[in-house]
């Protein structure tokens, strides 16, 4: 198909088989909701765990302990704390996350130009993330502040059920900084993250496709393709959860009552650096690893379904 748009110049949305039009964006907006909000409710229980161990590591030191203590003390539903706004503030923010970096990539794609566009698509893949997360972190942060603190409340101090907790949080927004106390370290942590997660699958997928896979890639099946999306999302992930750690560690920490009012480089400086860098990054790099591949292979598998084609490997 012609790279031309109708009025005869080069155009990005126009690369591909599948012209980018708002169908298009609307539908990858669609299935980024879908990706991010169903794999991030899944693994709620592995997030409990990670949050607890990084706000009370003496008392939650390792993942199956930290699950184990906390089915013991709360019961089943104290592993799946914060269910309700993990999956509304995940479903936003991978609407804006996915859908913002199709239209992010081919606007910097078209600034510029084709032969630009061609020698410099590391540099257009990692700013049309970051330009996408900015957006994606304002729909997240109110509902991420919620989950932290219904999941590391000390049981019986602060509402589970979303609707009341949302209430609690809007009611005391002054000690709680509700609802964009967060963003900044929420931007500090997904940024890199984002950067790292697209920047890293479209490199890997490329990899595959260029020395693996090496036939043309229409001549794969949908199967083979989604396979290839699964392992690149997954490689992807663990790069993510080691850059983004440090900052997801000062955002757990600022839902502890004993941090309330504290400054973020407060809290940074009295945790130190080892336990920022290292406190349950196991656990979040099996979290995010299995996570990140999950997702691609669900925005891919919505994409192809829909007739979009699946992502990487141009």
């Amino acid at each position: 198909m012609s790279h031309l748009a109708p009025t005869g110049k080069w155009n990005a949305r126009y690369v591909g088989p599948i012209p980018h039009d708002a169908t298009y964006y609307a539908k990858c907006m669609l299935g980024g909701a879908l990706a991010c909000g169903i794999t991030h409710a899944a693994l709620t229980p592995l997030d409990v765990a990670k949050c607890n161990m990084q706000v009370n590591p003496t008392k939650y030191k390792g993942t199956t302990s930290a699950l184990a203590t906390l089915i013991r003390e709360e019961g089943q539903a104290g592993i799946w704390k914060g269910f309700g706004p993990t999956f509304v503030g995940y479903s936003l923010q991978g609407m804006f996350k996915f859908g913002l970096y199709e239209v992010f990539k081919d606007q910097y794609m078209n600034l510029a130009g084709e032969e630009l566009s061609n020698k410099y698509k590391p540099a257009i893949w990692l700013v049309g993330s970051a330009s996408a997360e900015v957006f994606a972190d304002i729909a997240l942060c109110p509902l991420e502040m919620t989950k932290v603190k219904i999941q590391t409340s000390p049981t019986g101090t602060f509402p589970t059920a979303f609707g009341a907790a949302l209430a609690e949080m809007s009611r005391t927004k002054v000690e709680t900084r509700y609802p964009f106390g967060s963003l900044v370290p929420l931007w500090s942590r997904q940024i890199p993250y984002t950067m790292a997660k697209f920047f890293c699958f479209e490199e890997i997928a490329q990899l595959f496709y260029t020395h693996v896979f090496t036939e043309p890639k229409e001549t794969y099946s949908k199967t083979t393709q989604l396979g290839i999306t699964f392992a690149s999302g997954y490689l992807a992930g663990v790069v993510c959860a080691v850059v983004s750690h440090p900052a997801d560690t000062v955002v757990s920490l600022m839902g502890k009552p004993s941090n309330k009012g504290k400054s973020i480089g407060a809290i940074a400086s009295e945790t130190g650096l080892v336990t920022l860098v290292t406190k349950g990054l196991g656990t979040r790099v099996l979290m995010i690893g299995t996570l990140t591949g999950f997702q691609w292979w669900i925005y891919d598998t919505f994409k192809a379904s829909m007739g979009l084609g699946t992502t990487g490997g141009k």
